[in-house]
């Protein structure tokens, strides 16, 4: 209940994002009450399998989206007073999975009313059972399958959010080590050797199967193994992407740097892994894009139909989304340095300066290197 009555009375903005958690859910559960009427219409087989899984990629980017804009949510955010009232990090951190699971919950329904809409079983409005060879209008609907089915992102959602932003325990002060290591901006994360691994392992692959030889430990050929390199190497992408921001903060920094540069080069070997998950995660999604365009000239990679389009563009949405609402939270994270400068009397064009440089060398490496394993990915594809 209060996390209801928080919701309501929040920011227009922070409504707004959740919105976009809202539809990206509903759009999902739509897709998977699809799949299921796919299932329902050709009984057995592998297909109805395939496009059930398929759905994996939409559910992913909506949890995604949706751990993103819980982070950058006022409400969850600890405030000095906030414990005397009751509200500690832990009760925010259920806060925060509590309204995710609303907004999630409301998207689920919205799907299941169009779903029954489309396929005419709720009439009296436009479009009644406008689709009902795509909702297999003919059969009967499994309640309990489709409930199933529309409780995945709630569920997954809520769960990835509540472990998220649980709030880590600290040892006592006496069992601390003062001498314990710990992270700063100068030590990269350890994603770029797993990712690169990654991109070349599938590449490999792909190259590999598209000649027509057998992948080794029964892994497959031919096409299924094209499509398992390609994926393999779209997450070596998504994996390198803390890793590659780390080093376009370094390369910021060569030689003998300025103000700008110095500062620019920092925040983001800092931020590396705040913003450099979605950058890797837009980066691969951007990739299987330009991959698609090849994939969608052959008809034998066109299976799904139209929900193809639709899951892409959710999936294509849902990273840019989720990649403006890292750039929030970065934002709200540098607040106070921000503000400390502002006072020691940095100018507003040092502050200006610096932003264009870190889009600037987030660009400069990530556009190139993605532009290169979508076109290395695309040769075995084409063939």
């Amino acid at each position: 209940m209060l996390a209801l009555r928080l919701a309501r009375g929040a920011h227009p903005v922070v409504l707004a994002r959740r919105l976009l958690v809202t539809a990206a859910s509903a759009t999902t559960g739509f897709l998977l009450l699809c799949a299921l009427a796919y299932a329902l219409a050709r009984p057995g087989g592998e297909a109805p399998a395939a496009r059930l899984a398929w759905c994996l990629l939409p559910v992913a980017a909506t949890v995604h989206l949706a751990l993103a804009i819980a982070r950058t949510d006022p409400g969850t955010r600890p405030r000095p007073g906030l414990s005397a009232i009751g509200l500690g990090p832990a009760k925010l951190a259920l806060f925060a999975a509590a309204t995710t699971a609303l907004a999630a919950l409301t998207g689920s329904l919205l799907a299941l009313a169009v779903f029954l809409h489309l396929r005419g079983d709720l009439s009296g409005m436009p479009f009644d059972g406008a689709a009902a060879e795509l909702t297999a209008a003919g059969r009967p609907l499994p309640l309990p399958a489709a409930l199933t089915l529309l409780a995945v992102v709630p569920i997954a959602a809520t769960a990835t959010v509540a472990l998220a932003l649980r709030p880590r325990r600290e040892p006592p002060a006496t069992e601390r080590d003062p001498d314990a290591a710990r992270p700063t901006p100068e030590e990269p994360p350890a994603g770029l050797p797993w990712g690169v691994t990654l991109v070349a392992l599938g590449l490999a692959a792909e190259t590999y199967a598209a000649g027509g030889a057998a992948l080794p430990g029964g892994l497959g050929s031919g096409r299924g193994a094209v499509l398992a390199g390609w994926v393999i190497a779209s997450i070596g992408l998504a994996v390198a992407g803390p890793g590659l921001t780390h080093l376009s903060g370094r390369l910021l920094q060569i030689g003998r740097p300025g103000a700008a540069r110095l500062l620019a080069g920092r925040a983001l070997m800092a931020e590396a892994r705040r913003i450099g998950r979605p950058l890797g995660v837009s980066a691969a999604v951007a990739a299987v894009t330009l991959d698609g365009t090849v994939l969608f000239r052959q008809e034998a990679f066109r299976p799904f139909g139209d929900l193809t389009a639709l899951g892409a563009t959710l999936v294509v949405l849902c990273a840019v989304a989720t990649l403006l609402t890292a750039a929030v939270e970065s934002r709200q994270e540098r607040a106070p340095t921000t503000g400390t400068l502002t006072d020691l009397g940095a100018p507003a064009a040092l502050l200006r300066t610096t932003a264009a440089l870190r889009a600037g060398v987030l660009l400069a490496v990530f556009l190139p290197l993605t532009w290169l394993v979508a076109q290395l990915a695309a040769l075995p594809l084409g063939r």
